[in-house]
């Protein structure tokens, strides 16, 4: 069956980094649009970065951009999303998604605080 598997959260104090991923199984991973989402307690789950199927363009929020790198391992199927400079505003769970589909993650919680 599908999933979706994301690591890599935890704690971190401002201005630090952390390397989200995705490991995907169950679907042909190359074929989707992937995307990161976040969702923060009391608030809608948005977007946070996507990638095109062979990582040809990648979008991002404006609150993330210059910060966050979204990236794809199609061999391995992976999905990553490097983290840098975090805010505490960044604090949330993070979920990957397959564009157009009903495909989460589970999530993973990034905690941004001293």
């Amino acid at each position: 069956q599908v999933q979706l598997v994301e690591s890599g959260g935890g704690l971190v104090q401002p201005g630090g980094s952390l390397r989200l991923s995705c490991a995907a199984n169950g679907f042909v991973f190359s074929s989707y649009v992937m995307s990161w989402y976040r969702q923060a307690p009391g608030r809608e789950r948005g977007l946070v970065a996507q990638i095109t199927n062979i990582g040809g363009t990648r979008n991002y929020a404006d609150s993330v951009r210059g910060r966050f790198t979204i990236s794809r391992d199609n061999a391995k199927k992976i999905l990553y999303l490097q983290m840098n400079n975090l805010e505490p505003e960044d604090a949330a769970v993070y979920y990957c998604h397959a564009h157009g589909t009903d495909y989460w993650g589970q999530g993973t919680q990034v905690t941004v605080s001293s």
